[in-house]
């Protein structure tokens, strides 16, 4: 059985707006000023909760620790759970481009790094949870990607062979999640970084949804 696995944030869907609302929210409550800017701060908005404080805190002055960001993340977590949902969207064509792949035979995952429950939530409220036959998030396995276990978990989920499989992201540690895993790996071109993910050398880069039904059937023949 051939299986496409899909990462979520920047791949299936454009988050960074409702993550950084929630990163700025998580600031609020410390009597912090906004320090993230839904548009200059797409890219770290897409690298994690932590790596939006780290970024936040650094623009509020010197001296701050790992200790400090994990104390504020729980509170980030909480703020992004009230407001998963605001501004986030389907890119264009995902949905279309997932139910040609499982008409065409393909059985569909999602490997994450957001925790498995708000990956859950996100899915559910954008509509999309009967398109993918299993879904691990971050805390699902002990380890997270880059290590190739959650994604070889997500693809047997889905009933099928890691050896018959494919991964859709957008940034390094899908590249590397998938080399890990010794499967290709397609980065999209319209997620935070555009063409610029050529620059990590995929098997291929998907410029659109629409493209992707044809680029799997010839990456899994």
């Amino acid at each position: 059985m051939r299986t496409v696995v899909f990462d979520l944030d920047g791949t299936l869907a454009d988050t960074s707006g409702d993550l950084i609302a929630a990163a700025n929210a998580c600031l609020a409550t410390a009597g912090h000023p906004p320090q993230l800017d839904p548009a200059q701060d797409m890219l770290t908005a897409f690298a994690g909760g932590r790596a939006m404080l780290r970024l936040a805190l650094s623009r509020i002055g010197p001296g701050w620790t790992e200790a400090d960001i994990d104390a504020h993340f729980p509170v980030f977590l909480q703020a992004y759970a009230g407001a998963i949902d605001v501004t986030t969207r389907l890119y264009p064509g995902a949905v279309g481009a997932v139910e040609a792949l499982r008409s065409a035979g393909f059985t569909t995952a999602i490997c994450t790094n957001k925790p498995e429950g708000l990956a859950r939530t996100l899915c559910q409220r954008l509509g999309i949870t009967d398109l993918f036959g299993a879904l691990v998030g971050a805390d699902t396995l002990p380890v997270r990607k880059p290590d190739p276990a959650p994604y070889r978990a997500a693809v047997q989920g889905a009933g099928g062979d890691p050896s018959r499989s494919i991964l859709i992201g957008d940034t390094v540690t899908d590249r590397d999640t998938a080399r890990a895993a010794g499967v290709p790996v397609v980065l999209v071109a319209f997620g935070p970084e555009g063409a610029g993910v050529a620059r990590l050398a995929p098997d291929a880069l998907l410029a659109h949804y629409d493209d992707l039904p044809a680029l799997a059937g010839r990456l899994l023949p």
